[in-house]
């Protein structure tokens, strides 16, 4: 709090640090502010704000008051002061000054379905940053990811504190994998896998703390977690519940011994030590645990379209102006024989690949191994675990002229190094297909297929075309 008031009053008398805050506040206000300043204070600006990720959403008929929600609603859905929130607060302070291994703590955060995970994770970033210059922060929730589209598992470093929703604090993670699924329940294996390569890129000489969000303590899940304790150092683990939930035992190192985990086993008749670390217990009492949010754009798959929609925002110019459609875009030409192909959330024959990837999200990966191409399109068996640098919308592809046409804000010196394309089950907003401002002669994707695999496949796929034949 002392903090914060200085900074506040930083912010008020010194203007030539920060010269846009002169008119925020008048001069008699500031006096009268200055004043009511103590150093239990706490300061909150409000200020309109205009970027390219603003006007893109609020360019969408559904998300047009999205900036602009009645004040009744904002207020409702500030949080009442948990006190166990700040007992942990308390007993984060002295850990993270002692810490684990090399003296950085590992924090692993876990927890029951809507029980505050999320807004947790953020308030103990904010917290950790008062005594730190950076909080590492490892993304294991595939659904509800805090900094890029969801279907991530990515590695990053904070540095700023986290006062909004995901969506308005997208940025480019220090490492990242494309999973391609907002589930891991279908392939744990390659869930895991992506994990520990993730981890196994952190610089050997870290100087920060980790927070590792999960997300999950359920059913099969839970296994994977247990797995998941045993294989990351971790000096912490938090564990959030409610008093609806009580299935889930306590995650603490004696229970750990006798533990089945997803790949482990328990360590009962092991003469090794058990991993100790400290397990702290919190149980949320706020108003609606439990239960899905009811306010507008609070629900996970809303979120997924808006953390989605944000990153696509940013094909659009810096400077003020209006919105252009993403199909008014000129796209990349990629060759076939260039960059491969491939699925992360099932098998598919070559032959169905161009279908069903047409139109779709994909990531933009760099095998580390060269594409070989016999002349043709180069289509994956299997995908693999590889870094990714960045999305984009395969907007169309030319069958006769072997080539890709690929919408993505990614800078093209990164997009030199890219050599595969993954697509998943991560799929475009339909906003982005049915409320865009029509264009004489544009279509968003382009299709030059046989009629008859079309049917087909969109039959079994499920897939939703806009289809125009290629002049």
């Amino acid at each position: 709090a002392q903090r914060g008031a200085a900074i506040c009053h930083d912010r008020l008398v010194n203007r030539g640090r920060r010269p846009y805050k002169r008119h925020a506040v008048g001069e008699t206000s500031q006096k009268k502010l200055l004043k009511s300043i103590t150093t239990n204070s706490s300061i909150i600006l409000l200020e309109p704000i205009e970027t390219p990720m603003t006007r893109f959403l609020s360019s969408v008929p559904d998300l047009s008051e999205l900036f602009n929600l009645p004040m009744t609603e904002l207020m409702s859905n500030i949080p009442k002061q948990n006190a166990h929130f700040g007992c942990f607060h308390e007993n984060l302070t002295c850990f993270s000054l002692t810490g684990d291994i090399d003296g950085c703590p590992v924090i692993l955060v876990c927890g029951t379905k809507n029980v505050g995970k999320s807004t947790f994770i953020r308030v103990l970033i904010n917290t950790l940053l008062n005594y730190t210059a950076s909080v590492e922060y490892l993304e294991g929730d595939l659904g509800q990811t805090e900094f890029t589209p969801a279907g991530c598992l990515s590695l990053l470093t904070v540095r700023e504190p986290l006062l909004s929703p995901p969506f308005t604090h997208q940025q480019t993670p220090d490492h990242m994998i494309y999973y391609g699924q907002s589930s891991c329940d279908s392939y744990l294996d390659r869930y895991l896998e992506c994990l520990k390569s993730l981890w196994c890129r952190r610089s050997q000489t870290r100087e920060a703390p980790i927070i590792i969000n999960t997300g999950w303590v359920k059913g099969f899940r839970f296994q994977l977690l247990v797995h998941m304790i045993r294989f990351f150092p971790v000096s912490h683990v938090v564990q959030l519940s409610h008093s609806g939930f009580s299935h889930c035992p306590a995650l603490t190192p004696d229970f750990l011994r006798t533990a089945n985990g997803f790949q482990t086993h328990p360590l009962i008749e092991s003469h090794s030590h058990p991993r100790m670390y400290s397990h702290i217990s919190i149980q949320a009492e706020f108003q609606g645990v439990g239960s899905q949010g009811t306010a507008k754009h609070q629900r996970s798959n809303e979120q997924r379209d808006l953390s989605l929609l944000a990153y696509l925002s940013q094909l659009q110019y810096p400077d003020p102006g209006p919105v252009r459609p993403l199909h008014s875009l000129t796209p990349y030409q990629v060759p076939h024989t260039a960059i491969a192909l491939g699925v992360t959330h099932g098998d598919m024959v070559p032959s169905h690949m161009f279908h069903a990837s047409n139109g779709s999200l994909v990531g933009l990966c760099c095998l580390a191994e060269k594409v070989a191409s016999k002349g043709g399109p180069v289509f994956l068996s299997q995908a693999p675990i590889c870094p990714c640098v960045g999305f984009g919308v395969l907007r169309g592809i030319d069958m006769a002229r072997g080539l890709y046409f690929l919408l993505t804000p990614v800078d093209p010196s990164v997009l030199r190094e890219v050599n595969c394309l993954l697509f998943g089950a991560i799929s475009v907003p339909s906003c982005v297909l049915t409320t865009q401002v029509r264009f004489s002669f544009m279509f968003f994707i382009l299709y030059s297929c046989y009629e008859k695999c079309f049917q087909l496949l969109k039959s079994h796929f499920r897939l939703f075309y806009f289809k125009a034949a290629l002049l």
